[in-house]
């Protein structure tokens, strides 16, 4: 396999393949293309009445590509983790190439929650998220989904389908479907940094009324 760098990493996203290592400190990075891919229909983000009414009321603040690295420790920081060394730095190298973003999420100064993924065109590749207090990884993909909305993306790819994505609107795929969504995503363009930053209260606003 030739050396990864983050021009092969978003060569790969391209064709609709991303990188994983077995752990943390295992040097080595194996490519992955799943049979079944989750994505997040963004039209489909489903906010639970206790989510909405938390959102209206929460103190927490929302910021984008203002603590990158940040959220990918936060990510990172668990007991089994695929993001290695290699991984990180080539995600730091996408992000400073405008590549990879960030959406963070405060409590005061504190970094209590946040999600990062890649983006090609109109396609945002999620790649992990974390959360130190309750629904704060809930609110982050909210506003993620707004933001996406707003920019123009077409597609938000999750890579697996887990129960807590499902609960919020994402789904399976088959391989050719999601080749399909990921042909015509990147026909596409989109900006992540473009729509005015907005706050978990009008994000909601802004879903419910459309839901």
């Amino acid at each position: 396999m030739p050396e990864l760098t983050a021009e092969l990493l978003l060569r790969g996203y391209s064709v609709g393949i991303f990188p994983m290592a077995e752990h943390r400190g295992d040097p080595e990075i194996f490519w992955v293309d799943p049979q079944r891919r989750g994505i997040f229909p963004l039209d489909r983000f489903h906010i639970s009445r206790s989510l909405a009414r938390t959102m209206r009321h929460t103190a927490f603040t929302i910021t984008i590509n203002t603590a990158f690295t940040q959220v990918v420790e936060g990510c990172a920081d668990r007991a089994e983790t695929w993001i290695n060394d290699v991984i990180f730095t080539l995600y730091k190298q996408l992000f400073k190439q405008g590549h990879a973003h960030s959406l963070e999420v405060w409590e005061n100064d504190t970094l209590v929650g946040g999600v990062y993924g890649v983006t090609l065109g109109a396609a945002f590749f999620g790649e992990s998220m974390f959360s130190r207090r309750d629904n704060a990884s809930k609110i982050a993909l909210a506003c993620l989904v707004d933001r996406l909305n707003r920019a123009g993306f077409s597609l938000f790819d999750t890579q697996f389908l887990t129960a807590h994505l499902a609960s919020l609107g994402a789904v399976e795929v088959s391989r050719d479907t999601y080749q399909a969504y990921l042909r015509l995503a990147l026909q596409k363009s989109a900006e992540f940094s473009q729509p005015a930053l907005a706050t978990p209260y009008e994000v909601v606003q802004r879903m419910t009324q459309t839901s």
